[in-house]
């Protein structure tokens, strides 16, 4: 999301290559290229100055040592400047109270009740919690469709009343129903409208006042750039929130909402979104999200997503077969899985130093695998256990089965042997994962 912002403040750090020194001449030709970047991504024009004045005021103020050049200075002061500007730090959600409530607000189409089953399904894997989703849209006869269809994806219980028109009223009786069969974690999905209205405000203040929610969460689609700002301000405003989602990160969006929205509310951000998926929801860490507008990626979360897939037990029988030179199709496959439970692949490919921005104008389908694991399923049992038993017969059947040629079976073969060759170099640590495919583009 962030591509273009990125490209443009690595073009204003080199104009500072090759000097010597930080100076008030070249640092001023920097922030004026900074600025018109931060306001083309759609950054509030009076976020983007306060920032570019500060990051001047750091730079003169800076000794630079002989080791440091001037350019490498610069993007240290930006990029601790940009986590300080979106928070600083992390912000986890509040779970306080019997059972802990949740209030989501919002307009409509900002994404609402689907953030409702990911956050659900978030509590509920991630913090161990009983969790129940109340639908307290009683105006869009889909919502209560859509989150009984999350609720079940997620293994999570809805509660609904259908012909009750008062949203209050639902979202109190679920609340006591929660209590009443112990369950520890309320998610009140809530009405929104095409655009701010007095009707939608007075109703969700009402909500907020009848049921005390431990958290406030406001979701606004990133997608409407200074819109979202403008909207989290005035919601902001009536019902003073916790903290801001961001929504449809995975669109066309410049990411400006993202940088500028603290600055605007002071609230934090909490958590990002992106995709369909019931996974796709990360907690919102500033530093983060700062290494990544700047190109140096995000190792900490990618590690954070392969740790969250790997089971000890699991690693620990492979580790004995790679000794063994046992790893086998099976384990192949097995591999794959974990990979594909981690996420998006470009996503997760954007996280590693340097590789976001050769992927740039590369397209990578979360279908990558699909050739890979219709071939290994079109093997016998006996043949992934043996692969040293696939002939030139066998490859013939097995290409026929795939729906793929010979070569592509050999390619398969000879990118599985290597890797089985690597692995088991690999000694007194986690094995590494399988050989990405080879994108195209």
């Amino acid at each position: 999301m962030f591509e273009n912002l990125t490209d443009k403040l690595e073009r204003s750090f080199k104009i500072l290559k090759g000097e010597g020194r930080i100076t008030e001449i070249n640092v001023a030709e920097s922030l004026k290229e900074i600025r018109r970047a931060l306001i083309d991504a759609d950054v509030n024009y009076k976020v983007a100055k306060t920032f570019t004045d500060e990051v001047k005021n750091k730079a003169l103020g800076q000794n630079v040592l002989t080791s440091v050049k001037p350019g490498q200075m610069m993007t240290k002061i930006v990029r601790d400047e940009l986590a300080l500007l979106m928070g600083g730090t992390m912000s986890d959600i509040r779970l306080e109270g019997n059972p802990a409530v949740v209030l989501i607000a919002g307009l409509q189409g900002s994404g609402k009740t689907t953030f409702s089953g990911k956050l659900a399904n978030l509590i509920k894997s991630k913090k161990g919690r009983q969790v129940l989703l109340i639908a307290g849209d009683v105006y869009r006869p889909a919502a209560i469709d859509q989150l009984k269809i999350l609720g079940e994806q997620v293994g999570v219980e809805v509660y609904t009343e259908e012909g009750n028109m008062n949203p209050v009223q639902i979202a109190e009786n679920g609340i006591r129903y929660a209590r009443a069969n112990h369950i520890n974690t309320v998610i009140v999905d809530t009405a929104g409208r095409l655009a701010i209205d007095e009707q939608m405000m007075q109703e969700i203040a009402a909500i907020k006042k009848a049921i005390s929610p431990s958290e406030t969460l406001f979701v606004v689609d990133a997608m409407t750039g200074q819109d979202a700002v403008n909207t989290a301000k005035e919601f902001n405003d009536r019902i003073d929130f916790d903290g801001v989602v961001l929504t449809k990160l995975d669109g066309d969006t410049r990411g400006g909402a993202a940088i500028s929205i603290r600055s605007v509310v002071n609230k934090p951000l909490k958590f990002i979104s992106s995709g369909e998926k019931m996974d796709a929801l990360q907690v919102f860490h500033p530093e983060r999200m700062a290494d990544r507008i700047l190109g140096m990626g995000d190792i900490v979360s990618l590690v954070e997503r392969a740790q969250e897939q790997f089971d000890e037990e699991e690693a620990r029988k492979l580790k004995k077969k790679l000794v063994k030179n046992q790893f086998d199709f099976n384990d192949f496959l097995s591999q794959i899985a974990q990979i594909k439970k981690m996420g998006n692949l470009k996503d997760l490919a954007s996280m590693i130093p340097g590789v976001g921005k050769m992927l740039k104008n590369v397209e990578i389908s979360d279908d990558v695998f699909k050739q890979t694991e219709a071939i290994i399923y079109s093997m016998t049992p006996k043949e992934r256990e043996n692969p040293s038993i696939i002939n030139g017969s066998r490859k013939q059947r097995i290409a026929a089965g795939s729906g793929t040629t010979l070569q592509e079976v050999n390619r398969l073969l000879k990118q599985f042997e290597e890797t089985r060759k690597m692995m088991k170099t690999v000694a007194g640590g986690m094995p590494k994962m399988p050989h990405m495919p080879k994108f195209r583009r």
